[in-house]
């Protein structure tokens, strides 16, 4: 074997889906509720050819994935709580075109601003508000507690809200359209899209406003913490890391490191160790960063360069 053979398996990553870490997120995101949505139609056209109607497609179908607002159904449904977010019904195209749209339009920003791991965390966050604040406006809201009947939720809606706000609260002077005398302002579009949602909640469309609200609500409370030091997506991921790694060769304790697999023993000593070369052009950019976003959206990288060139004396 000769000695290139000894680390052939290690020059391609191995690629896994990931919250956002290893791959683009947004991508990854976006697939989701597609997917759902044309597996949702693929069913529907099953059972249009098995002479089943609309109202048996979602009785038998669609009611196991939507969102109830019944307590007692959704202790049957469980499940319902994380389905709903990511699929939608042929019914509702035109609703996942729009919601897909603005997710791919806000999404895309803060997925450059604040990293590939933020945007999914975000979304999910933005699902369960936008599921409490359904179920809970059927139970205190007069008008919509003497509709009687079981209604049900389903749709990107509300976890698109909440990556739309996380965007605008993180960078609401970011501009679309620039060439458009110097562009609109971030905040003006997120604000006709509250209105617009919030427009809703004075009908019978209420429970859904006030759910798309709801999402809303967990985006800014999401960068309102990580302003503060808390990231909230740290969590998520860490508990989805670990659920992969549970299935993963990689994660066995006596599996050997690439270090002690392809190098010979060297008597304690790093056989190769990488150096960052500083710029006074890269360290400006980071201050730059620090100015606009703050010091806890560096990566480390970043924050090990800024920590090198105060040690060299380059601040």
């Amino acid at each position: 074997m000769g000695e290139s053979d000894r680390y052939q398996d290690y020059r391609r990553p191995k690629k896994r889906f990931s919250l956002g870490q290893d791959n683009n997120a947004l991508m990854a995101l976006f697939s989701l509720n597609v997917i759902g949505f044309l597996i949702l139609m693929l069913a529907q056209v099953v059972f249009f050819f098995y002479q089943q109607t609309p109202t048996q497609f979602n009785e038998k179908m669609v009611q196991w994935i939507a969102l109830p607002s019944d307590l007692k159904t959704f202790s049957e449904r469980p499940w319902t709580l994380i389905t709903y977010m990511f699929t939608d019904t042929g019914a509702g195209l035109m609703r996942l075109l729009s919601n897909m749209l603005w997710l791919w339009a806000f999404g895309y920003i803060l997925q450059q601003m604040s990293g590939n791991d933020k945007i999914i965390p975000v979304y999910i966050y933005g699902g369960l508000a936008g599921a409490l604040f359904f179920i809970l406006s059927h139970y205190l809201l007069p008008p919509l507690r003497n509709l009687g009947g079981q209604q049900f939720i389903i749709g990107a809606n509300a976890g698109t809200m909440a990556v739309a706000m996380a965007t605008t609260t993180l960078a609401p002077n970011y501009r679309f359209f620039t060439q458009i005398r110097g562009g609109i302002p971030i905040w003006v579009l997120m604000l006709a899209y509250l209105i617009i949602n919030f427009a809703g909640v004075a009908g019978m469309n209420a429970a859904y406003s006030l759910s798309h609200m709801g999402g809303a609500l967990a985006g800014f409370l999401f960068v309102f913490f990580l302003k503060k030091g808390y990231d909230g997506s740290t969590w998520m991921n860490r508990f989805y890391h670990k659920m992969v790694n549970m299935f993963s060769p990689a994660a066995t304790p006596d599996k050997k490191t690439i270090r002690e697999k392809v190098f010979y023993q060297s008597g304690g000593r790093s056989p190769y160790k990488k150096s960052t070369i500083i710029t006074q052009q890269r360290i400006d950019e980071i201050l730059d960063k620090i100015n606009q976003k703050g010091y806890h959206f560096l990566t480390e990288e970043e924050k090990q360069i800024l920590k090198k060139a105060a040690e060299e004396d380059n601040l």
